[in-house]
């Protein structure tokens, strides 16, 4: 297993340890109210783990306390990995990023786009562009997700069977087909919105790599940087035990709660026939903390190396048109992140105005989250990492990520 180790006192890299105590108790509040079954968080500087902090439990009802080496569905933060895979494809002449992705994907040539109507009968139009590489890594592809609630283009998606997961026994080829057949949303390009664009560009890579996802993050991302516990769920001699158990948010009247979510999170449990690019991965702490450290050093980790530099700084700068943020260029609903004053790259989200985005930060802080309330970011200015782990649905429940923020700069000395 991956040690977990804070290697430094935080104060050697510019951390007051006393206020860094802060972000612990104010996490450890939401598991002492009910809030959270458990946490676990880690903080770096300059490439120094200088604080891990955790408490409660991976498993409530069992009395199982979160431990180093717990595993967590990390859903969205699955993308960001897809993404740098992708990317490592680009950096061989494998695509240019204005590429329609019907060269590779003959599915996506036709694909209507939504005009109006209702979800039984719709009034489409055809593609007014391709949907390129880069409105797949943007989210501005046109595609949606069936959870969203929010148009009748979502509610064909849960038709298909597409809402928290896909239809049993389907794979990756199998549901771009099934996407494609949906109309868009919007015109590619026209808008942002959060949906299965990473899934597809997850298809594009294996079709370009002529091999499964789960071998080419092995072959890419996964082995140079020694991330030993990432996979699509557990493997056969993962321990099930290690695996954190899914919780749903309940609402009640003091405040949210939280009840188990087995059957969804049992997926979990083996290798799924669809290799999820946008959502499939479970990790560790420590595994995923390593992807993290190789974003901030510009594409490397401990002697491997994913991305060049440049590819990194490319991808981690607004792509969205006029260097609008979120809340003008997309549509108003759930995301793994805030999106007033933030902006969207090739797979992460990023700090345009940290007084617009309203939480003490910098401007270029980067990072993504996942469904069950997971999340990252990596801050250049400061050079910093932070992680966070937990598993409850969705992760819109609780505002972490701000709290993730404000708590860690007021620590910074």
């Amino acid at each position: 297993m991956t040690e977990l180790q804070v290697d430094t006192d935080p104060a050697e890299v510019g951390l007051d340890p006393a206020r860094l105590e802060r972000l612990d108790r104010r996490l450890a509040r939401f598991v002492d109210e009910g809030r959270l079954p458990g946490f676990l968080v880690t903080v770096s500087r300059a490439g120094r783990l200088a604080h891990v902090g955790r408490y409660g439990h991976r498993d409530v009802e069992r009395g199982l306390p979160v431990e180093p080496g717990t595993r967590w569905r990390i859903y969205s933060m699955t993308k960001p990995v897809t993404s740098v895979a992708a990317m490592s494809l680009y950096e061989e002449g494998a695509f240019q990023l204005t590429d329609p992705i019907s060269t590779w994907l003959p599915e996506f040539a036709d694909t209507r786009v939504y005009v109006a109507g209702s979800a039984q009968k719709p009034v489409t139009a055809p593609l007014m562009e391709p949907i390129r590489v880069w409105h797949l890594l943007s989210h501005t592809a046109g595609l949606t997700y069936g959870f969203h609630h929010a148009h009748p283009v979502d509610a064909m998606y849960r038709a298909a069977g597409f809402e928290w997961g896909s239809p049993p026994g389907a794979d990756s080829a199998e549901v771009c087909r099934q996407w494609a057949a949906i109309p868009l949303v919007f015109q590619p390009g026209s808008e942002w919105n959060y949906g299965v664009s990473t899934d597809v560009l997850g298809r594009l890579v294996e079709v370009l790599a002529g091999k499964p996802l789960d071998e080419v993050f092995a072959e890419r991302v996964l082995g140079p940087l020694g991330m030993t516990e990432t996979s699509f769920g557990l493997r056969p001699d993962d321990d099930p035990d290690s695996l954190a158990r899914l919780y749903a948010a309940v609402p009640a009247t003091t405040g949210t709660t939280f009840a188990p979510l087995d059957a969804m999170g049992e997926a979990a449990l083996s290798k799924p026939a669809f290799l999820s690019g946008g959502g499939g991965l479970v990790s560790t702490a420590a595994d995923y903390l390593r992807f993290v450290e190789c974003l901030r050093r510009g594409g490397s980790h401990d002697g491997g190396r994913v991305l060049g530099s440049r590819t990194v700084a490319h991808m981690v700068r607004n792509h969205l048109p006029g260097n609008q943020d979120l809340e003008t260029f997309g549509r108003p609903l759930f995301a793994e992140t805030p999106l007033r004053g933030v902006g969207f790259g090739l797979g992460f989200s990023m700090v345009l105005d940290p007084a617009r985005y309203g939480v003490v930060s910098s401007v270029g802080d980067y990072s993504w989250g996942g469904a069950a309330s997971t999340a990252f970011y990596v801050d250049p200015i400061e050079d910093l990492t932070v992680t966070f782990y937990t598993q409850l649905l969705p992760s819109s429940t609780l505002p972490i990520r701000n709290f993730l923020r404000q708590l860690v700069n007021q620590a910074l000395v």
